[in-house]
């Protein structure tokens, strides 16, 4: 049984604005998927299927093989915590730590055990030294951590990111892809997150899609997706630096297996240096 499961998902605003087509998608457990596509693809009003806050006009969104409905949908956001990409729509407490302990609370836990979870969410994206600062006057980066924190917080099994590194400096989207593996790799958490930046796809995702003009326009493991540039280029994306540096030194007669995270090229180009050293 899937954790998330959407069968021919249509989704029209008012207006007659059509977002989502026929989407069918599956997030199974301990996974990594990336969304990817465009601005405007339709991956933030498809996320919002994913836990309710969207119903959607036609097809169905089941959450560990149950359609969602009135009477669920407490449960859903539980299972499903979504950070939104604009922190500032999640973040309303006085203090950092204020915020971060409202979900906990509102699930009804014991003080012991909002404490714990408060402060392990709080440690795992390394905002500690915040727990006392008044959330709105922090940076956009520090705005969207405590907005993760309080999302962990919660213990969902599904973690849905909508463009997490909008808005990072780079030491930020570094820290971030780290976050992401340990939630799925320690805690066993599903993570689904969107970008059109494909540079950091290939360092945590497991399974991809490929989204244009709310339809789904490829799906596969980080392989099969960026080996295919015209299909991501008709869609105004790109195969990510590092696997097209390998792929143009290959047509140059430059014997070098295809690699895709940065750990990997780093080992491929070693490897070659050393083959040619005298």
């Amino acid at each position: 049984m899937h954790l998330i499961e959407t069968r021919n998902l249509t989704y029209v605003y008012p207006g007659n604005v059509t977002a989502l087509h026929d989407i069918n998608f599956i997030a199974p457990r301990k996974a990594r998927i990336a969304v990817i596509g465009s601005n405007g693809a339709g991956k933030s009003t498809l996320f919002k299927c994913f836990n309710g806050i969207f119903t959607p006009s036609s097809g169905s969104v089941l959450i560990r093989g149950e359609p969602i409905t009135k009477r669920n949908i407490r449960e859903v956001r539980k299972f499903v915590g979504i950070v939104f990409q604009n922190a500032d729509d999640q973040i309303f407490s006085p203090t950092v730590e204020q915020d971060v302990a409202f979900g906990p609370i509102n699930l009804g836990l014991d003080e012991e055990t909002i404490h714990h979870r408060v402060s392990e969410a709080m440690r795992l994206v390394g905002i500690e030294d915040l727990a006392d600062r008044v959330p709105h006057h922090l940076s956009s980066g520090e705005k969207k951590r405590v907005a993760m924190a309080g999302i962990i917080a919660m213990e969902p099994e599904v973690l849905v990111l909508d463009e997490p590194t909008a808005g990072l400096d780079p030491q930020g989207v570094r820290d971030l892809l780290d976050i992401i593996n340990s939630l799925t790799m320690k805690f066993g958490m599903t993570v689904i997150f969107s970008t059109h930046d494909v540079s950091l796809v290939p360092e945590v995702a497991e399974y991809l899609y490929v989204m244009n003009r709310g339809r789904f326009v490829a799906q596969g493991t980080v392989e099969e997706i960026f080996c295919q540039p015209e299909m991501l280029q008709s869609v105004r994306l790109d195969v990510p630096v590092l696997p097209k540096l390998i792929r143009n030194l290959q047509k140059r007669d430059i014997p070098l297996p295809m690699a895709y995270r940065f750990d990997e090229v780093e080992q491929v180009l070693y490897q070659a240096y050393r083959e040619k050293r005298p």
